[in-house]
């Protein structure tokens, strides 16, 4: 598929793969993009997942037929776009590999592929004829290696895994021939989930590239952006800034209903507070992915779970370890627990957030045995300190 001024797409869907890293759950599955540039010099822009390799090779030279390849850029080494380097390079043995200083450590490391290098730096650039390619180093976007390369003659925009999303492409590469009603909720998740902890270095990224002339963007996953270009770039910059709606996240593990039910409690004074956006997860039954994307739109988090094994529930840690990791900032935490014989997990929760640092809201409920008057009444003042938080943003 020709893109603009001599740029094909070459990528490949996968609609095989499960989990994405082997943790993120891939329901429309996800698109391994890469480009070809068939100028007097040819370039491919990154590489494709090797399982799909022989598929890849037969779009490549359905564009350039038995033309050699004269430079392989690399934006990105995650092996989801690195994968076919080795075999890219027994196929056009005489290609150059070009890649910054920490690119070429990983291709040592992953891949022990030598030959020809051209080594770039910030503002390098190579010129292919028509094409004239400009390189920009992004670390922590999410890779120490990652840069950008700007096509600096038709204004694209090259960005490796920045501002991609979750998604097999279906038919249509380009957003204008495209529904793209499912690929917003999955670009947030993708972010979440992939890029989350890194918003500091994306936002350097975004004062870097603000000023270009960019027309389209190729990224690594995901629908090659035109119109919606301006959309894409405010949800990367409100996630990397840590932006949230108001609303609440309600979390919770129950092994028998009773922890549920102070879940529900919270929720139902919640809706009475006047707060309409609520979302109540399962943590056994929700993959934490779509509840790390939710704690990324919404300002506040309850969370809860029962003691066990004198611990916190181990589905609610390992949420909690995974969106510490993140570093998420400017949120608002409450939290309850329960237990039978002995107390542990409103400890443990509290203790948690010395990683988290979420501001605490209203006082933890701890509930013995099962739900009663009490414990009722105290998920709802829960509640309402939470909404009473959450509208004093509104001033």
């Amino acid at each position: 598929m020709e893109i603009k001024g001599k740029v094909h797409y070459v990528g490949v869907n996968d609609r095989n793969k499960a989990l994405f890293e082997n943790l993120w759950p891939l329901p429309y599955g996800v698109s391994y993009n890469s480009y070809l540039i068939d100028d007097e010099m040819v370039a491919l822009v990154d590489t494709v997942d090797v399982c799909y390799f022989e598929v890849y090779l037969k779009k490549i030279r359905s564009v350039i037929g038995d033309k050699p390849i004269n430079y392989l850029i690399i934006n990105h080494m995650e092996p989801d776009h690195s994968g076919s380097i080795s075999l890219i390079k027994q196929y056009y043995p005489d290609i150059v590999i070009v890649g910054n200083k920490k690119t070429f450590e990983m291709i040592e490391g992953f891949y022990g592929v030598g030959g020809e290098r051209y080594v770039v730096g910030e503002g390098d650039f190579l010129a292919l004829g028509h094409h004239r390619l400009r390189f920009s180093l992004i670390p922590m976007v999410h890779w120490p290696e990652t840069m950008v390369t700007f096509d600096e003659t038709e204004g694209i925009l090259f960005s490796g895994d920045a501002f991609g999303c979750f998604g097999a492409l279906n038919g249509g590469v380009v957003d204008t021939n495209i529904n793209t009603d499912i690929y917003w909720n999955e670009m947030v998740r993708y972010y979440s989930n992939i890029v989350g902890k890194y918003g500091a270095p994306v936002q350097k990224a975004l004062q870097k590239l603000q000023h270009l002339k960019i027309t389209t963007v190729c990224s690594t996953h995901g629908p090659v952006w035109t119109e919606e270009i301006p959309r894409v770039v405010r949800i990367y910059d409100r996630l990397s800034r840590y932006e949230a709606e108001e609303g609440v996240v309600i979390a919770y593990g129950s092994m028998y209903g009773n922890t549920e039910e102070v879940a529900e409690a919270v929720a139902e004074e919640l809706s009475k507070q006047g707060i309409r956006n609520i979302v109540m997860h399962n943590v056994s039954h929700t993959s934490h992915s779509f509840i790390i994307a939710d704690v990324f739109k919404y300002k506040g988090l309850i969370v809860g779970c029962p003691t066990y094994n004198t611990q916190m529930y181990p589905e609610m840690e390992a949420l909690l370890s995974k969106l510490a990791s993140r570093e998420i900032k400017g949120r608002y935490l409450g939290y309850f627990g329960s237990f039978t014989w002995a107390s542990a997990a409103v400890k443990k929760i509290a203790e948690f957030n010395d990683k988290l640092k979420f501001e605490p809201v209203g006082n933890p409920v701890e509930m013995k045995h099962s739900m009663k008057a009490e414990t009722y009444a105290q998920a709802k003042e829960l509640a309402k300190a939470m909404a009473d938080r959450l509208k004093a943003d509104r001033k």
